[in-house]
């Protein structure tokens, strides 16, 4: 994840390196910074699609989260860790972390599920489908923006004081867990069986890209890198005119129809996400190749979280075109 958003090459405290013939796709890039590619930054994808029919500002939380990880990722070590301990990050250590984290994630989304109450539409009504129409409601709202705000100090602090990641990222999974569940909750109930579609959509893309980097056919090489980066970039600055316009009352329009426009955007999104993927698994493989200090196996954890949580959500906003 040489380049994700989050795991910068500030993260190592590179300046280039370089490499001999038969290059793994981490040596590849460290041998193309030597040559004179200067490290990349970006930023961590957007995330959080503000629950449909609700009454929060659409992408309230997508804009937050962009433009935060923006700054994140100009954050990092001011110089390579170094494991003193002889204990070091390995990827098997990340793949535990991670399931830490998925395992705080699913509990609180079962939480902010249950936040959600969802009852039939009074009036009886149905969907041009000939579906049944349910309102859901929540009696507190406002706990959404907390669990939003204090996710994104909880981001800060996982970024620039990465020895504390397995502290933080639990806490942040909790807290995006909550969020998950409620805004799922929202989903399910104006798109009846959409929230398991966009978890076994996130989970066979997750593996398909898995595959792809393992069979050397994606590599993040130093165009792709900047390439991917460049466009979650970009992605974020939409995100924050969406924003922007909807705290002045002006509507999405085609950003959250569901005309073939619409579609043809949020398959974009969800590439992009995707292609995050293959930045994250760079950068685990890098770190188990440098011997960073076993912590990072946290910290590469939280940052994949980062990537998973927003390619499930895109994909909820995906399969919800799709639905219209």
């Amino acid at each position: 994840m040489s380049r994700n958003p989050i795991l910068t090459d500030k993260a190592f405290g590179l300046d280039g390196s370089s490499g001999s013939g038969g290059l793994s796709p981490a040596q590849e890039w460290q041998r193309a910074q030597s040559m004179g590619a200067g490290p990349a930054t970006g930023t961590v994808p957007p995330s959080h699609p503000a629950p449909p029919g609700y009454g929060v500002p659409p992408d309230a939380t997508t804009a937050a989260s962009a433009g935060t990880d923006a700054a994140l990722a100009r954050g990092g070590f001011g110089s390579l860790p170094t494991a003193t301990d002889g204990k070091v990050m390995t990827m098997g250590g990340v793949a535990a972390s991670t399931l830490v984290f998925c395992v705080f994630l699913f509990v609180a989304a079962a939480f902010g599920w249950t936040s959600v109450t969802v009852t039939p539409d009074p009036l009886g009504r149905v969907d041009q489908n000939g579906n049944a129409i349910y309102d859901a409601t929540m009696q507190r709202p406002w706990l959404l923006f907390v669990a939003m705000l204090v996710g994104l100090g909880l981001a800060f602090v996982t970024v620039f004081k990465p020895r504390l990641a397995m502290f933080t990222g639990s806490a942040y999974a909790l807290c995006e867990g909550y969020l998950l569940g409620a805004i799922s909750a929202f989903y399910g109930a104006q798109f009846p069986g959409i929230v398991a579609q966009a978890i076994v959509a996130t989970l066979g893309v997750f593996l398909m890209m898995l595959v792809l980097y393992g069979l050397r056919i994606l590599r993040a090489t130093p165009k792709f890198v900047k390439g991917v980066i460049a466009a979650t970039f970009g992605i974020m600055v939409v995100y924050g005119v969406m924003l922007i316009a909807n705290l002045f009352g002006v509507g999405e329009g085609f950003w959250t129809s569901g005309s073939p426009l619409g579609i043809v955007i949020s398959l974009v999104v969800v590439t992009v996400a995707a292609l995050n993927l293959i930045l994250d698994f760079d950068f685990i493989e890098r770190g188990q190749q440098m011997g960073l200090p076993r912590y990072m196996d946290w910290y590469a954890a939280f940052g994949l979280l980062v990537t998973l949580i927003w390619l499930y959500l895109e994909m909820l906003r995906l399969l919800a075109r799709l639905r219209q």
